[in-house]
């Protein structure tokens, strides 16, 4: 395969991979509809800046590193899974009491606590580690030039803060914002189930 069949390859798998739902969209839809606009951007920013990381590390040999700590994958799922499970389980309890997602959310109201909660929710969910170490590893050939390297980080980010960025503003429009009050418990323990089941199955995982 050349260098310009495997870039398209690798951004193809990279874009299907973004787009699938998974805890990131769920946060990010949840702060915007349940809280504000700008809690989702922070929520959006927090996750772009931890897929950056994940891309940068998948860049310098994150695979290499899986293979010789063979411990670390299981170490950072698990932690993941407890984390995720966590947030879930308090999502659960606002929407089993009636809370208001304003006052009982796992979406902190600052900005900067949205946006470590995007951070952590990121960093959380193994599966990243597990796309990175292996996309870059198995889709970037070992004699690629640095403008591939370079192009494929960009494109991770970009397309990382273009699509977190479009959800937070279409969830935070005033019509759905509308609609999410009324259902406002039925959604948050929809999202809350979501993260309990994303981290049991994380855990369970052999």
């Amino acid at each position: 395969m050349d260098v310009g069949a495997a870039f398209l390859t690798a951004l193809l798998v990279w874009l299907a991979a973004l787009i699938t739902p998974g805890p990131d969209f769920a946060a990010t839809v949840h702060a915007s509809v349940g809280g504000s606009r700008r809690q989702g951007l922070a929520v959006a920013a927090g996750v772009t800046v931890s897929m950056a990381a994940w891309a940068v590390a998948g860049v310098f040999g994150l695979h290499a590193l899986l293979v010789m700590f063979e411990g670390l994958a299981t170490a950072v799922r698990m932690a993941g899974a407890a984390y995720l499970t966590f947030i879930g389980v308090r999502l659960l309890w606002a929407a089993w009491h009636g809370a208001s997602s304003h006052m009982a959310s796992a979406t902190p109201q600052s900005t900067s606590g949205a946006f470590r909660h995007g951070l952590l929710t990121n960093l959380a969910n193994p599966k990243a580690l597990a796309l990175f170490g292996s996309l870059f590893a198995v889709l970037v050939p070992a004699d690629a030039p640095l403008w591939f390297s370079a192009s494929l980080l960009l494109a991770v980010i970009t397309t990382t803060a273009s699509w977190y960025v479009l959800v937070a503003v279409t969830m935070s429009t005033k019509a759905i914002a509308r609609g999410y009050r009324r259902i406002e418990r039925a959604i948050t323990a929809v999202t809350g189930a979501v993260f309990v089941g994303i981290g049991a199955r994380l855990a369970a995982e052999p």
